[in-house]
């Protein structure tokens, strides 16, 4: 069964840093694999599980950007989640080593871009965030470990968008709040249908909110919209609800290597926790914040859609063997 979204008191909370969460917990000979760990939340997240003695393996579109971002800190492979090209042929050269994955995180990002096309004209958010990733671990799932944990990195503004079944792409009118809402909500699905699947192999899936961090992941947002969204003032001051990038980590960290959830999967995570469910409406609190999970993001039968769609767009399907 699915873990009900109900908190189970971790004893963590939003300002725990990705170390503190991994206090006592000793990686060494864990597999790591973190797509985006190179920057952001995602470097603090390389460094926090090779600091905890895993080996990290961190592909990426900027193959010289991330040599130079981690020093040696982890193993570097090129790989474009908007290409699905690059997504099989990295996949190939990993499955080519005979490795075993412990952990797969799916961090790599984009958000709110302008309208961007990539692949047979797919929205770029979409099939970035969400097909790219789909594609890479069902292509690296004959690597992945009995015991592994998959986490996929979600956000809050799934409360944006359920899946646009008759429109994924936006053909028919453009919104980057939109497009990136559902590709956050597919981030979850993609979870709760993985989950179901890689449970009697004891893999088990998580998708989560890191929280709100003031990474690159929102250079495309301009300075009059942060300072009209609340997230700077007028000098360019951020918000005090925003994390550290260390803090931004802890959860896809804690979702990757606690035994607290040892037991669980298919639930969607905040601060370090199992999110309940998002109140009624809007899912805004009384201090404008969107918290818990949508209830159409958690939905079984949503994920099990979106796992053939998916299957069908980047013609691979790990449930099919």
């Amino acid at each position: 069964m699915t873990t009900p979204q109900h908190k189970i008191g971790s004893g963590f909370g939003a300002t725990s840093t990705a170390a503190e969460v991994l206090d006592g917990i000793d990686l060494t000979g864990k597999l790591a694999l973190v797509t985006g760990g190179y920057s952001g939340i995602g470097l603090e997240t390389t460094r926090a599980l090779a600091n905890a003695g895993a080996h990290v393996v961190v592909p990426a579109r900027r193959r010289a950007t991330a040599e130079a971002a981690l020093d040696g800190l982890a193993e570097v492979d090129e790989l474009d989640l908007g290409d699905l090209d690059s997504v099989r042929a990295f996949a190939d050269r990993f499955l080519a080593t005979g490795r075993r994955l412990d952990v797969v995180i799916d961090s790599a990002g984009i958000m709110a871009c302008p309208e961007t096309r990539v692949g047979p004209g797919w929205e770029a958010q979409f099939a970035t965030n969400h097909l790219g990733h789909f594609a890479l671990v069902n292509r690296l799932w004959p690597a992945i470990a009995d015991g592994a944990r998959v986490v996929s990195v979600s956000s809050r503004g799934h409360h944006f968008s359920p899946v646009r079944w008759a429109d994924p792409h936006f053909e028919t009118g453009y919104d980057k709040w939109l497009a990136y809402g559902q590709a956050k909500t597919a981030n979850i699905l993609f979870a709760v249908h993985l989950d179901r699947f890689g449970r009697d192999r004891g893999v088990r899936a998580f998708a989560l909110h890191p929280g709100s961090i003031l990474t690159n992941l929102a250079r495309h947002i301009p300075q009059d919209e942060r300072v009209a969204q609340g997230w700077v003032d007028e000098n360019g001051v951020p918000s005090g609800y925003f994390k550290t990038p260390e803090a931004g980590a802890a959860t896809q960290v804690w979702a990757a290597t606690s035994p607290q959830l040892d037991g669980h999967g298919g639930v969607y995570l905040e601060d370090c926790d199992i999110a309940g469910l998002a109140p009624e409406g809007d899912g805004v609190t009384d201090v404008g914040l969107r918290v818990g999970v949508r209830d159409y993001a958690i939905d079984p039968s949503e994920a099990a859609r979106l796992w053939a769609l998916s299957a069908e767009l980047t013609g691979v399907d790990a449930t099919s063997r």
